[in-house]
């Protein structure tokens, strides 16, 4: 973990209510997609955890973070409104992110709404270490759909899903992946799992498949690090905190 400042770059909506921020500053600490930032923001006591979209390293530790968020309170109402140029405090490299190293050859990387950004990070570097990929992107409606772009662009087979039908396949991320199933076995082909979404969707997808993989949750933090205990669940090894020990959890220890 890092304090230190960021300036913000950009900062647009690129769906409905979905904001896309790119800040400049000392990305040295990080070491795994999948990990967070907390943001500090002015009037509010709690910083505001968020996960990291993408990393653009440059020299001497230096780079480019991309967050993005959906408004849903004070705290990211007050981060849509924010301009370049902005300097904002952040604590950085926060949690312990994907272990890419456990898929070997073929991935299924599934995001549901917000949970999408992260796995952009995770896709990106699964197809860096020449593992192939296929993602499943869920959302509520076209409105609300991002990055399917972006994930094509890496590379990856990207399969879109929208709640009411109005962009994709109709239904949810489980549906996709029964859909491959029936059309060609591709879901047997995988062999790790990399999801991050809401828990109704995490458990839909726990329940469907039988691949090995890591999930990652989201609680309510307070200090993010793992010092008030604020965020901890069971699992099968015990009590974790999310913010310290997840918040990706491995799927032969989670306890719904």
């Amino acid at each position: 973990m890092e304090k230190t400042n960021f300036v913000i770059n950009s900062n647009k909506k690129i769906a409905s209510d979905v904001y896309e921020m790119k800040l400049s500053g000392s990305v040295k600490d990080f070491t795994a997609p999948g990990q967070f930032v907390n943001i500090a923001i002015e009037g509010l006591y709690l910083r505001r955890p968020i996960s990291v979209c993408n990393i653009e390293a440059k020299e001497n530790g230096q780079g480019e973070l991309t967050l993005i968020y959906k408004v849903v309170g004070k705290g990211t109402e007050k981060m849509s409104a924010m301009t370049e140029g902005t300097v904002l405090s952040l604590l950085t490299a926060l949690g312990n992110g994907f272990d890419t190293k456990r898929c070997e050859k073929s991935a299924l990387v599934v995001g549901g709404g917000v949970g999408v950004p992260p796995m952009y990070g995770v896709t990106k570097k699964l197809i860096e270490e020449g593992k192939k990929v296929t993602a499943v992107l869920g959302f509520n409606g076209a409105g609300d759909v991002f990055y399917e772009e972006e994930f094509k662009k890496l590379g990856a087979k990207t399969v879109v899903t929208t709640a009411d039908g109005s962009y994709g396949i109709k239904g949810f991320v489980t549906d996709a992946i029964k859909i491959m199933e029936t059309e060609g076995g591709e879901a047997y082909d995988f062999d790790e799992t990399f999801a991050c979404g809401p828990e109704p969707m995490l458990k839909a997808l726990y329940n469907a498949t039988d691949i090995t993989g890591q999930y990652s949750f989201e609680e309510r933090m307070g200090c993010g690090f793992g010092a008030c205990m604020g965020c901890s669940c069971k699992t099968k090894y015990g009590n974790k905190r999310i913010c310290k020990d997840g918040p990706v959890l491995v799927k032969e220890e989670i306890i719904w």
